[in-house]
């Protein structure tokens, strides 16, 4: 599956953003969704992921109670609602798909990624 994230990009601290990610190839509703972060100098590191089932989520404690992972299978489309956004949130957000499996912390499982959306949070 081809992965398109979009929806990134500056906010004040306190803001909201949400970010898109539209799937194209295959049946995105057989795939766990994820999104991932990687700000300079860290690792990429899980925010949210989303069981195919969409039975089970998954979040940094970090982003807990502010970030929501939801999807449209219709349009084939997962989204990361972000609120109350903070300055540590600032780095390029990656959405990913897992087919039929539940592992959302183990990024090397992941088969498909997509490019990267900027999110900079000034304060």
């Amino acid at each position: 599956v081809q992965l398109q994230a979009s929806g990134g990009g500056l906010v004040q601290a306190g803001g909201s953003l949400r970010l898109s990610c539209v799937a194209s190839g295959r049946t995105f509703s057989s795939y766990t969704k994820g999104w991932f972060r990687q700000a300079p100098g860290k690792e990429r590191e899980l925010v949210a992921a989303l069981m195919y089932t969409g039975g089970r989520t998954s979040y940094a404690d970090s982003v807990k109670g502010r970030f929501t992972i939801s999807r449209d299978n219709a349009k084939n489309t997962v989204y990361l609602q972000m609120n109350s956004l903070k300055s540590e949130d600032t780095a390029v957000y990656y959405c990913a798909a897992d087919l039929l499996a539940w592992a959302p912390r183990e990024s090397s499982r992941y088969d498909s990624w997509g490019q990267g959306t900027q999110v900079t949070v000034s304060s």
